[in-house]
C-alpha cells in the first residue's frame, strides 16, 4: 500500500476506534451460532437458494471489521460467555479470548491444522461441534468455521500460501494483497471466494442436522472488494459493505447422522499449538519471534 493508501486508512481507522457500529450477537435470540469467517452477506444471499438450511438470509451490522476486533467486541466482558461453549478455527483466540471465561473453549486450530490447506479444515470444526453439543449441552454453542475466508480450499489462487498460524497476519501475497495491486481481477478472487463457501456450506448442513434448537448463521466481517478503495478487512475501519454480515437462522434436529472421530489431544483448553515441530516453531507460530 502507498503512502498515501496508509495515511488514508490511518483516518478511516481512528474514526472507527471512536464509533459503537453494530449489533452484538448476544443480542439475539440463538442457542448455535454458526459463524462464517469473513462471509459478505451479499455472498451468502446468493447461493442461499442454492442450499436446504437457508432461506431468507437478511444482513446486519457486525461489532468489528476483522477477527481480533469482533472477538473482542463479542466477547470480552460479556456475562453470556460464561454460560457459552466454543468450537473455533480461528486463531486469534489465543490472544483475545479467555479460555476460563467460557463453559469450554475448543481451539481446534491448535490440533487440527491442516499445512497442505493452510487453515483448518471445516469437516473438523463440525466434528467437535456435534461432539461438544452431544457431551456437553451447553445453553449456548458458538460454531466458528474459517471458511469463507482464504485460503480458497476448492479453488486456491496461485500465490496465497494460506494463514499465518496465529498471532500474525497473512502472507503478502494474500488475495487482498493481489487484487490492490491488480495481479488478478476481481471476479477471479470472487470465484474462488464464492467456491470457499460453497465447500463449508454442507458441513453447516451437517451440524443443523445434528444438534438441537434455533440455529442462527452469521459472520464476524465481510471483505472489501474495492469498496472506498479498500480490500480484505482491516480492522477498526467503519465501511458499510465491510460491516455488512449476513444473518439467517434455522432448526437445528440431532438426527445422529454424524458420530464425530477427532478428539483434543489434552483435556480441554488445549495450551498448546500441535503440529509445530520445535518450540522455535509453536513460539513463531505463536507470533512471538
Amino acid at each position: 500500500m502507498s503512502r498515501l493508501g496508509t495515511a488514508y486508512l490511518r483516518c478511516l481507522q481512528a474514526v472507527g476506534r471512536r464509533l459503537a457500529y453494530g449489533t452484538n450477537v448476544y443480542d439475539r435470540e440463538w442457542d448455535v451460532l454458526v459463524v462464517l469467517d469473513a462471509c459478505r452477506a451479499d455472498l451468502l444471499q446468493s447461493v442461499a437458494a442454492e442450499t436446504d438450511v437457508l432461506e431468507d438470509v437478511a444482513s446486519m451490522r457486525s461489532v468489528g471489521s476483522s477477527s481480533s476486533e469482533w472477538l473482542e467486541n463479542t466477547f470480552r466482558g460479556n456475562p453470556g460467555t460464561s454460560r457459552t461453549a466454543m468450537v473455533t478455527g480461528n486463531t486469534w483466540t489465543d490472544r483475545y479470548l479467555e479460555a476460563d471465561a467460557f463453559a469450554a473453549l475448543d481451539e481446534v486450530w491448535k490440533y487440527a491444522w491442516d499445512d497442505d490447506l493452510g487453515t483448518v479444515p471445516a469437516a473438523a470444526i463440525t466434528d467437535r461441534a456435534v461432539a461438544l453439543a452431544r457431551d456437553r449441552d451447553p445453553e449456548r454453542l458458538v460454531v466458528h468455521y474459517m471458511q469463507p475466508h482464504h485460503p480458497f480450499v476448492p479453488d486456491p489462487l496461485t500465490g496465497d500460501d494460506g494463514m499465518a498460524r496465529t498471532g500474525s497476519h497473512s502472507n503478502d501475497e494474500n488475495p487482498w494483497v493481489l487484487l490492490r495491486r491488480d495481479a488478478v481481477t476481481r471476479e477471479r478472487v470472487w470465484e474462488a471466494y464464492e467456491a470457499n463457501l460453497r465447500y463449508v456450506l454442507p458441513e453447516v448442513a451437517t451440524l443443523v442436522a445434528n444438534v438441537d434448537g434455533r440455529v442462527a448463521i452469521t459472520a464476524d466481517h465481510g471483505n472489501l472488494f474495492g469498496e472506498w478503495g479498500l480490500y480484505g478487512h482491516p480492522m477498526q475501519t467503519p465501511v458499510p459493505a465491510l460491516l455488512a454480515v449476513p444473518w439467517a437462522e434455522t432448526t437445528g434436529t440431532d438426527r445422529g447422522t454424524r458420530e464425530p472421530t477427532r478428539s483434543p489431544p489434552e483435556p480441554l483448553p488445549v495450551s498448546r499449538i500441535y503440529g509445530a515441530e520445535t518450540d522455535r516453531d509453536r513460539l513463531d507460530a505463536l507470533g512471538y519471534l
